[in-house]
């Protein structure tokens, strides 16, 4: 679940690996959700992957990955970044609305209705998947041939 100090980083992890359904339907809950003004409109574009051998090793170019982006301010004058992967603008509007409001007087309240059921579907999904990862599960051993005693 999602702590009260939780900061910045935190939430826009979470918004990131969102899918757009599930933000659209989180912002559902919400009653009076602001109007908003598009600082930049969704665009979709590339970034550059870096992974490192071992987490450890000397960092090396993976290969690109599709994000999309959007910027938008809230009649207050917050402004909510959003970076999604993939190609969903309407998912990475949603994750700017959520930063943005995560920044108002309102925080609590969207925690709540927002950030902490993602991180708990988020949660159950990676359970889902360790459960199947777990379930291919292979033993081995090594049987010891009596002629060797």
């Amino acid at each position: 679940m999602i702590s009260h100090t939780d900061d910045r980083k935190t939430w826009m992890s979470l918004l990131a690996k969102t899918p757009g359904d599930a933000l659209e339907a989180c912002l559902a809950g919400l009653d009076d959700v602001p109007g908003a003004q598009l600082l930049r409109a969704p665009e979709i574009g590339g970034v550059m992957v870096r992974g490192r051998m071992g987490g450890t090793g000397q960092p090396f170019n993976l290969g690109e990955m599709t994000v999309t982006r959007c910027s938008l301010r809230l009649a207050g004058g917050q402004v909510g970044h959003g970076y999604v992967q993939g190609r969903d603008k309407r998912a990475a509007r949603c994750a700017a609305l959520v930063d943005a409001l995560m920044q108002t007087d309102r925080a609590a309240e969207v925690r709540a209705a927002v950030l902490e059921p993602l991180a708990a579907e988020l949660s159950a999904r990676s359970h889902a998947r360790a459960a199947r990862a777990a379930a291919t599960k292979v033993e081995f051993f090594t049987m010891v041939r009596g002629e060797d005693i």
